[in-house]
């Protein structure tokens, strides 16, 4: 695979949702000195949020109960969120040309753009404040 070197993981992170492990986000660095974040979530992520759906049905008179999810951002759907599952796929986003499909860049400054932006301030909590975030080294 030839990638431009812009486009060279440098560093991987990864935050887990609560205790599930059904979704996380991910954060990419890139040789580059870019940021990048997306959420992963696996088939029981998307059947949790589908019950949900169905069970505020249940409780919002003269609504039908209807098993359905809706999905605001990109996500990413895997098998597994092991390391190597993550890395793969971004590898694979990379090859196919389709990562900042799916991967939003965090930038300095508010960029109205279909409203995936997100700030550097947000990406440094996340980075610096998540007690449970993995970080992995791209050899």
């Amino acid at each position: 695979m030839h990638y431009a070197i812009a486009f060279m993981p440098k560093r991987i992170w990864v935050e887990m949702h609560d205790d599930d492990d059904l979704a996380c986000d991910v954060i990419v660095e890139m040789e580059d000195g870019g940021y990048y974040s997306a959420l992963f979530v696996t088939l029981a992520y998307l059947r949790r949020q589908m019950a949900l759906s169905y069970d505020v049905g249940l409780q919002i008179p003269y609504t039908p109960a209807v098993r359905y999810a809706a999905m605001e951002t990109p996500q990413i759907l895997v098998d597994s969120l092991d390391h190597d599952t993550i890395e793969d796929a971004i590898d694979n986003l990379i090859a196919l040309d389709t990562f900042e499909t799916f991967f939003a860049r965090v930038i300095e400054e508010e960029d109205d753009r279909d409203g995936r932006i997100r700030t550097a301030e947000v990406a440094a909590v996340v980075l610096n404040e998540v007690l449970r975030a993995e970080e992995t080294t791209v050899a």
